[in-house]
Order: C-alpha cells, then structure tokens, then sequence
C-alpha cells in the first residue's frame, strides 16, 4: 500500500513537471544563429557571438599567459638551491 502511494506521487510530479514544462514556449531563433555563424566575413567562429565572446576569449587568454608566467616561476624557484648559513 506505501508503495503504490509512492509510485502514485511520483506519478503525479512527473505528470505535472511535464506539463508545465509544455507550457513555455520559446522562440526558436536556431536558423538565426544558423545565419550568423555560417556568414563568411572573416571573424573567427569562436568570437562570431559578439562581445561576450570576445571579452571570455581575452579572459581566458589573460589567465593562461598568467598561469604559464606563475609555473615558469615557480619551477625556477623550486630548482635554485636554498643558501644555508
């Protein structure tokens, strides 16, 4: 009896989850996005999507070339011998 009272709940959220997710509807802008990122006009496709792009490449760009400098450092650090007194 617990159980079919269980299976039974589960069933009415599942039910419930599905059709309140039927009811938003989105514009389908896919064949947009299609055009833009298939235009030949010699962007990149990785910067195609516009600013948001653009400012997460240099983002990303500036950490590696931060994080390659700090490891190069750290590595000649780590190689010096330590001065004993």
């Amino acid at each position: 009896n617990t159980v079919y009272l269980l299976f039974q709940g589960l069933r009415q959220i599942s039910q419930r989850t599905i059709s309140t997710a039927s009811r938003r509807q989105f514009e389908n802008r896919v064949h947009e996005k299609q055009k833009l990122f298939q235009e030949d006009n010699g962007i990149p496709v990785h910067l195609k999507g516009g600013l948001m792009d653009a400012l997460l490449y240099r983002v990303t760009m500036g950490l590696t070339v931060f994080g390659t400098a700090y490891v190069v450092y750290k590595l000649l650090v780590v190689s010096m011998p330590k001065k004993q007194n």
